[in-house]
């Protein structure tokens, strides 16, 4: 994955969709040293696939400043609304407060 100036962010781990949509809304990537890597999320609005790349509209500086999780960890539900809050996107559930994301 690279930012809109093609600098390396990390590698493209897993996609999360929407639950209401079924779209494709973040993705989460690898960051981080050796021996300490952690998953960060990123909105794919925007994103542009071409070869041997993802490209996103977000800057790695703040990609990688945004909540993470453990590489084994999943997000906890009271977490999504952090992630979405990090990138100023709006934060909603389902009508009955079903979760947003999901893994792909």
């Amino acid at each position: 994955m690279v930012d809109q100036e093609r600098h390396k962010i990390g590698v493209l781990e897993a996609v999360y969709g929407d639950t209401a949509t079924d779209q494709p809304a973040f993705a989460t990537v690898t960051v981080g040293l050796p021996t300490r890597r952690r998953l960060v999320f990123v909105p794919l609005s925007d994103a542009t696939v071409g070869p041997g790349f993802l490209k996103v509209a977000y800057d790695r500086k703040q990609v990688k400043e945004a909540p993470s999780i453990d590489t084994d960890g999943e997000l906890l539900a009271e977490d999504k609304e952090t992630v979405f809050a990090h990138h100023e996107l709006p934060y909603r559930t389902g009508e009955g407060g079903e979760r947003c994301l999901a893994r792909r």
